[in-house]
Protein backbone atom coordinates (compact mmCIF):
# COMPACT_ATOMS: atom_id res chain seq x y z
CA UNK A 1 0.00 0.00 0.00
CA UNK A 2 1.50 3.30 -1.02
CA UNK A 3 1.29 6.66 1.43
CA UNK A 4 0.74 9.62 -0.15
CA UNK A 5 2.20 12.86 1.81
CA UNK A 6 0.98 16.10 1.66
CA UNK A 7 1.06 19.51 2.82
CA UNK A 8 -1.02 21.73 4.74
CA UNK A 9 -1.39 24.77 3.14
CA UNK A 10 -4.26 26.09 4.76
CA UNK A 11 -2.22 28.51 7.19
CA UNK A 12 -0.56 30.16 4.12
CA UNK A 13 -1.37 33.95 3.25
CA UNK A 14 -4.01 34.12 0.36
CA UNK A 15 -1.74 36.91 -1.83
CA UNK A 16 2.26 37.23 -1.00
CA UNK A 17 4.35 40.17 -1.40
CA UNK A 18 6.94 41.46 -3.81
CA UNK A 19 8.81 38.51 -5.44
CA UNK A 20 6.28 35.82 -3.67
CA UNK A 21 3.19 37.16 -5.87
CA UNK A 22 2.45 35.95 -8.93
CA UNK A 23 1.10 39.63 -9.88
CA UNK A 24 4.72 40.82 -9.07
CA UNK A 25 6.22 38.07 -11.52
CA UNK A 26 4.05 39.71 -13.70
CA UNK A 27 5.00 42.86 -13.53
CA UNK A 28 8.00 42.10 -14.06
CA UNK A 29 7.95 40.15 -17.18
CA UNK A 30 5.78 42.53 -18.62
CA UNK A 31 8.33 45.34 -17.62
CA UNK A 32 11.32 42.64 -19.45
CA UNK A 33 9.01 42.85 -22.75
CA UNK A 34 8.61 46.00 -23.26
CA UNK A 35 11.82 47.44 -22.05
CA UNK A 36 13.07 45.19 -25.04
CA UNK A 37 10.61 46.82 -27.04
CA UNK A 38 11.99 50.41 -26.37
CA UNK A 39 15.92 49.27 -27.17
CA UNK A 40 14.85 48.10 -30.20
CA UNK A 41 12.97 51.31 -30.71
CA UNK A 42 16.23 53.28 -29.82
CA UNK A 43 17.99 50.67 -31.77
CA UNK A 44 16.23 51.60 -34.49
CA UNK A 45 16.35 55.59 -34.06
CA UNK A 46 20.30 55.01 -33.62
CA UNK A 47 21.19 53.01 -36.79
CA UNK A 48 19.14 55.76 -39.31
CA UNK A 49 21.26 58.60 -37.33
CA UNK A 50 24.08 56.51 -38.20
CA UNK A 51 23.44 55.84 -41.98
CA UNK A 52 22.42 59.43 -42.42
CA UNK A 53 24.25 61.89 -43.32
CA UNK A 54 22.86 65.02 -40.81
CA UNK A 55 20.40 63.84 -38.30
CA UNK A 56 17.85 65.65 -37.72
CA UNK A 57 17.68 65.18 -41.93
CA UNK A 58 15.40 68.38 -42.03
CA UNK A 59 17.67 69.91 -39.89
CA UNK A 60 15.80 71.06 -37.30
CA UNK A 61 16.46 70.11 -34.13
CA UNK A 62 13.52 68.96 -31.56
CA UNK A 63 12.55 71.90 -29.34
CA UNK A 64 13.91 71.32 -25.77
CA UNK A 65 10.78 72.54 -23.56
CA UNK A 66 8.40 70.53 -23.27
CA UNK A 67 10.73 67.39 -23.47
CA UNK A 68 12.74 68.53 -20.52
CA UNK A 69 9.37 69.80 -18.28
CA UNK A 70 7.93 66.08 -19.02
CA UNK A 71 11.12 64.76 -17.85
CA UNK A 72 10.93 67.11 -14.68
CA UNK A 73 7.21 66.22 -14.11
CA UNK A 74 8.33 62.70 -14.54
CA UNK A 75 11.49 62.78 -11.86
CA UNK A 76 9.44 64.72 -9.50
CA UNK A 77 6.79 61.96 -9.51
CA UNK A 78 9.32 59.62 -7.83
CA UNK A 79 9.45 60.78 -4.45
CA UNK A 80 5.27 60.27 -4.17
CA UNK A 81 5.39 57.09 -5.71
CA UNK A 82 7.97 55.73 -3.45
CA UNK A 83 6.28 57.07 -0.50
CA UNK A 84 2.91 55.82 -1.77
CA UNK A 85 4.89 51.92 -2.09
CA UNK A 86 5.76 52.22 1.63
CA UNK A 87 2.84 53.14 2.86
CA UNK A 88 1.66 49.89 1.17
CA UNK A 89 4.00 47.73 2.91
CA UNK A 90 3.17 48.94 6.03
CA UNK A 91 -1.05 49.34 5.48
CA UNK A 92 -1.48 52.81 6.24
CA UNK A 93 -4.91 52.76 4.65
CA UNK A 94 -5.12 56.66 5.01
CA UNK A 95 -1.96 57.58 3.26
CA UNK A 96 -1.77 54.90 0.38
CA UNK A 97 -5.54 56.80 -0.51
CA UNK A 98 -4.00 60.41 -0.61
CA UNK A 99 -0.62 58.81 -2.28
CA UNK A 100 -2.64 57.28 -4.93
CA UNK A 101 -4.72 60.37 -5.57
CA UNK A 102 -1.74 62.49 -5.71
CA UNK A 103 -0.04 59.82 -7.89
CA UNK A 104 -2.93 60.44 -10.42
CA UNK A 105 -2.28 63.97 -10.54
CA UNK A 106 1.48 63.16 -11.01
CA UNK A 107 0.38 60.66 -13.99
CA UNK A 108 -1.69 63.56 -15.73
CA UNK A 109 1.05 66.20 -15.03
CA UNK A 110 3.05 64.43 -18.05
CA UNK A 111 0.49 64.40 -20.65
CA UNK A 112 0.13 68.15 -20.83
CA UNK A 113 3.37 68.69 -22.45
CA UNK A 114 3.53 65.44 -24.32
CA UNK A 115 0.14 67.13 -26.07
CA UNK A 116 3.06 69.57 -27.19
CA UNK A 117 5.81 67.28 -27.73
CA UNK A 118 4.89 66.03 -30.96
CA UNK A 119 4.64 69.40 -32.80
CA UNK A 120 7.98 70.20 -30.68
CA UNK A 121 9.85 67.58 -32.96
CA UNK A 122 9.57 69.86 -35.67
CA UNK A 123 8.47 66.85 -38.11
CA UNK A 124 5.57 64.96 -38.98
CA UNK A 125 5.30 61.06 -38.52
CA UNK A 126 5.10 60.65 -41.96
CA UNK A 127 7.60 63.06 -43.38
CA UNK A 128 10.54 60.55 -43.39
CA UNK A 129 12.06 57.56 -41.11
CA UNK A 130 13.00 59.89 -38.58
CA UNK A 131 10.05 61.34 -38.60
CA UNK A 132 8.15 58.04 -38.19
CA UNK A 133 10.89 56.61 -35.43
CA UNK A 134 10.52 59.69 -33.19
CA UNK A 135 6.97 59.48 -33.52
CA UNK A 136 6.96 55.77 -32.36
CA UNK A 137 9.18 56.48 -29.27
CA UNK A 138 6.98 59.25 -28.24
CA UNK A 139 3.82 57.05 -29.03
CA UNK A 140 5.29 54.04 -26.81
CA UNK A 141 6.11 56.07 -24.00
CA UNK A 142 2.58 57.69 -23.81
CA UNK A 143 0.81 54.49 -23.73
CA UNK A 144 2.59 53.31 -20.89
CA UNK A 145 1.80 56.58 -18.84
CA UNK A 146 -2.00 56.39 -19.78
CA UNK A 147 -1.84 52.53 -18.62
CA UNK A 148 -0.14 52.95 -15.24
CA UNK A 149 -2.49 56.21 -14.95
CA UNK A 150 -5.62 54.29 -15.45
CA UNK A 151 -4.19 51.70 -13.06
CA UNK A 152 -3.71 54.13 -10.70
CA UNK A 153 -7.32 55.91 -10.91
CA UNK A 154 -8.71 52.33 -10.66
CA UNK A 155 -6.67 51.30 -7.52
CA UNK A 156 -7.34 54.97 -6.35
CA UNK A 157 -11.50 54.15 -6.22
CA UNK A 158 -10.43 50.50 -4.95
CA UNK A 159 -9.02 51.55 -1.89
CA UNK A 160 -12.02 53.73 -1.29
CA UNK A 161 -14.12 51.15 -0.72
CA UNK A 162 -14.56 47.95 1.27
CA UNK A 163 -12.14 45.61 -0.90
CA UNK A 164 -8.91 47.97 -0.23
CA UNK A 165 -7.99 47.19 3.26
CA UNK A 166 -6.58 43.66 1.72
CA UNK A 167 -2.90 42.57 1.20
CA UNK A 168 -4.15 41.97 -1.74
CA UNK A 169 -4.46 45.50 -2.78
CA UNK A 170 -1.80 46.87 -0.97
CA UNK A 171 -0.07 44.59 -3.08
CA UNK A 172 -1.08 45.75 -6.19
CA UNK A 173 -0.74 49.14 -5.01
CA UNK A 174 3.28 47.93 -4.72
CA UNK A 175 3.01 46.51 -8.10
CA UNK A 176 1.83 49.63 -9.57
CA UNK A 177 4.31 51.94 -7.69
CA UNK A 178 7.01 49.42 -9.51
CA UNK A 179 5.68 49.82 -13.02
CA UNK A 180 5.33 53.52 -12.66
CA UNK A 181 9.28 53.67 -11.79
CA UNK A 182 9.69 51.45 -14.53
CA UNK A 183 7.95 53.98 -16.97
CA UNK A 184 10.10 57.14 -15.69
CA UNK A 185 13.42 55.43 -16.15
CA UNK A 186 12.73 53.62 -19.78
CA UNK A 187 12.13 57.58 -20.42
CA UNK A 188 15.57 58.86 -19.66
CA UNK A 189 17.40 57.08 -22.43
CA UNK A 190 14.52 58.17 -25.13
CA UNK A 191 14.88 61.88 -23.91
CA UNK A 192 18.45 61.91 -24.43
CA UNK A 193 18.37 60.04 -27.51
CA UNK A 194 15.26 62.55 -29.15
CA UNK A 195 16.78 66.17 -27.52
CA UNK A 196 20.62 65.69 -27.03
CA UNK A 197 22.02 63.39 -29.24
CA UNK A 198 21.10 65.35 -32.02
CA UNK A 199 23.07 67.98 -30.48
CA UNK A 200 26.27 66.66 -29.93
Amino acid sequence: MKTQSALDLSGLSEHGEGSSSLTWWGTLGFMLIEGAGFSLAVAVYLFLMGISSTWPPNGKLPDLFPGTLLTVFLLASLLPNILVARWAKSRQIVRVRVGLLVMSLMGVAPLVPRAFEFAAMNVMWDDSAYGSITWVLLGLHSAHIVTDLVDTLVLACLMFTKHGDTPKRFGDVEDNALYWNFVVATWIPIYLCLYWVPRL
